[in-house]
């Protein structure tokens, strides 16, 4: 993309123009959060104005639209991952939910004593705990995939992990530090060698590569709005017809029934089966609305500019003395992790804050993977295809002016 095609795209997101302490906003924490183009706060407001009503139950006119448009916001999520049916797609609030879902409806079907699932030490705590949960409930083991050096997962040692009482495999696509891509393709068919079911966490990897469920060939897939353009609270969780039809359901309540009576309840057909209460009918909308958005700018464009940027801006922060990239895997995704020196990262963060400049900094909810590294944190800049070189240049001098003085 070009410069001046960056430049159209930042006038579609109004939090762009924000002064931090009287300075531009330049913000680099995408990993954590997206900004929202105008696009879908108006389909927000657009829903709420027009279309209110509580959807799949009501006769009126009101309740009629929004589920219309509830229910178009599912086939093109599933369209655009390339589901099968749009039968597989969950709506949730977000990854974590997902994740839990699949954690107790898949471990009451099919886990029992003894069994193990398989993780690796590069996953977000919303990819851990659920799982260890899983195991203290159950009486199982959970089993860890080291990384090496430039944070890779190695898929021979993976491959060793998996046997007969593996009961599921859930890795994340991109690591939210390290911005390794991983394999997955290749770990789900390794997976599936063994018939073992696999969960994939993308909540890293649908805002910055295509992905495609009939090519990956996963059994379970997982991501949330905010990261990708949309609003907080949604997000989806792809689950192939045959597990789903399997497993119970995580909630209990309206929606996910189809009779009810004090003796006996009998659950709705997919995807309700999972989906109890009221939905965020306003928020699938908006996701939808986020997904064709990106559509529009083309997920191979976006990905080809967020590659450049985050090659510049890695060159250009190894300008800085003392400088260390944690994770250097040549597959990455938009997100450069990194210390200077003995600097704690909190402090980085919050000098550079008073420039303007938002970074993330800590463990990133990934506290064992931090601790197999033996470091305290990492800053972690992070970036969008509405981010600039430019911004990258003002974030590098802002960076040196602050180890000077720091250091």
């Amino acid at each position: 993309m070009t410069p001046l095609e960056i430049q159209h795209i930042r006038t579609d997101f109004p939090i762009l123009t924000e002064k931090i302490y009287n300075k531009p906003l330049i913000y680099f924490d995408n990993a954590a959060t997206t900004q929202k183009p105008k696009a879908v706060l108006d389909r927000i407001v657009y829903g709420y104005e027009h279309l209110n009503g509580n959807i799949h139950r009501g006769v009126h006119f009101l309740s009629q639209k929004a589920t219309e448009a509830h229910e178009e916001a599912r086939k093109f999520v599933a369209s655009y991952i390339n589901a099968a049916s749009s039968d597989e797609i969950i709506f949730t609030r977000g990854t974590t939910e997902a994740i839990n879902l699949v954690a107790f409806s898949y471990g009451e079907y099919a886990c029992s004593e003894g069994d193990e699932i398989v993780i690796s030490v590069m996953e977000h705590h919303s990819n851990i705990v659920p799982w260890q949960m899983l195991c203290e409930r159950k009486g199982m083991k959970l089993r860890i995939i080291p990384i090496n050096e430039k944070g890779e997962l190695n898929p021979d040692v993976f491959r060793s992990l998996i046997n007969t009482r593996t009961k599921l495999v859930a890795i994340t696509h991109v690591s939210n530090v390290l911005g390794t891509i991983n394999p997955v393709k290749e770990i789900i068919k390794a997976a599936h060698a063994g018939h073992v079911p696999i969960l994939i966490d993308g909540a890293q990897a649908i805002p910055h590569i295509k992905v495609d469920m009939q090519d990956l060939d996963a059994d379970f897939y997982v991501f949330s709005g905010h990261k990708v353009y949309a609003p907080t609270g949604i997000g989806v969780l792809y689950g192939k017809r045959e597990w789903l039809e399997k497993i119970p359901p995580y909630q209990g309540g309206g929606e996910m029934i189809q009779t009810v009576t004090f003796e006996k309840t009998t659950y709705n057909e997919l995807p309700f089966k999972f989906e109890a209460g009221t939905p965020d009918y306003i928020g699938s909308t908006a996701l939808a609305e986020a997904l064709k958005y990106m559509e529009k700018i083309g997920i191979e464009r976006i990905a080809a500019y967020e590659k450049e940027l985050t090659e510049y801006a890695t060159k250009r922060l190894m300008e800085i003395t003392g400088m260390r990239i944690i994770g250097t895997s040549d597959r990455k995704s938009a997100v450069i992790s990194f210390l200077v020196g003995d600097i704690h990262p909190y402090d980085i963060g919050m000098l550079l804050d008073k420039l303007g400049i938002a970074v993330r900094t800590g463990h990133h909810c990934a506290q064992p993977l931090i601790d197999s590294l033996g470091i305290p944190g990492t800053v972690r800049a992070s970036f969008s295809f509405y981010n600039t070189k430019e911004e990258v240049d003002t974030f590098i001098e802002a960076l040196k002016r602050v180890v000077g003085m720091l250091g």
